[in-house]
């Protein structure tokens, strides 16, 4: 390839990348503009009532930051628990399916089933599971919500872990072999780093995840407390303004939690792209 091919190939590069967040920033910008101006709700047929306006909601944020900030953190700390426990869990469950691959291929088979449950149904189930786990509710709440995420991010982890585990390429595996390694030898220097792509192609779909499934087991939670348990009340109660502060905090959480994540891999993964 010529000096001018590799110019011309970096150059349309960053133009994707430059257009590719550009892009959806303008169609935003676009949604609030209609937005606030009502235009949206003319679109729609609704109200100011029912979908208030963008300067309501971040009036209502900014006046009450410090319920919001306390909701936040209990929201939080559910999904990243919930996904770090579910992550692990799910990426044992790979390894035991490639190690002994009689009995790991029905673990990856009850993984996948359990995943196809609706959080909906699993949240109040597993609720009901642990009352008998403590007497603070606050105790028996969390556990309960940990759990819910938990099961949300283990399939996802476990069948791309899997992949990255046995998907080698026969060369390596075979050189590794001429070298007479032990099977340790082998997970440590070729499996385990073969499937780090595969990871963070799992975290991507856990991620988000794992903030709707921290919302949505708030909706059952034995403990009033969660952003997706204000969601919950508010709506209830008619306060429409309040309960789509906490929809746009909820966004908020999964767009910061998935951007920490692009910025590891990008650091991770820098060596391999």
């Amino acid at each position: 390839m010529s000096a001018a091919e590799k110019t011309k190939k970096a150059a349309s590069g960053r133009r994707q990348k430059v257009t590719s967040v550009l892009y959806p920033v303008l169609f935003g910008v676009l949604i609030l503009v209609l937005w606030q101006t009502q235009l949206l709700h003319k679109i729609l047929s609704t109200d100011t009532f029912t979908l208030p306006l963008p300067s309501r909601i971040v009036s209502i944020i900014l006046a009450n930051f410090d319920t919001i900030r306390n909701n936040i953190y209990a929201t939080v700390t559910v999904a990243l628990s919930g996904l770090i426990l579910g992550s692990l869990l799910g990426y044992l469950i790979a390894v035991v399916a490639t190690v002994f691959p009689k009995w790991g291929s029905g673990g990856l088979k009850i993984v996948s089933a359990f995943n196809s449950i609706p959080i909906i149904a699993l949240a109040p189930v597993i609720s009901n599971w642990t009352k008998d786990v403590s007497s603070d509710a606050n105790v028996r709440s969390m556990v309960a919500k940990i759990l819910v995420v938990t099961v949300v991010c283990t399939a996802s982890m476990s069948i791309n872990a899997y992949r990255g585990l046995t998907e080698l390429k026969p060369s390596t595996e075979d050189l590794m072999r001429s070298y007479a390694s032990g099977r340790l030898t082998v997970f440590l220097k070729l499996r385990l780093p073969n499937s780090l792509p595969y990871i963070f192609t799992a975290l991507r779909i856990s991620v988000p995840a794992s903030v709707i499934g921290a919302l949505v087991s708030e909706y059952f939670a034995e403990y009033i407390i969660g952003v997706g348990r204000q969601i919950r009340e508010n709506i209830v109660l008619a306060q429409y303004s309040t309960a789509w502060a906490y929809i746009v905090v909820a966004c908020f959480i999964g767009i910061i939690m998935y951007v920490v994540l692009m910025i590891a891999e990008g650091i991770l993964l820098k060596n391999r792209r």
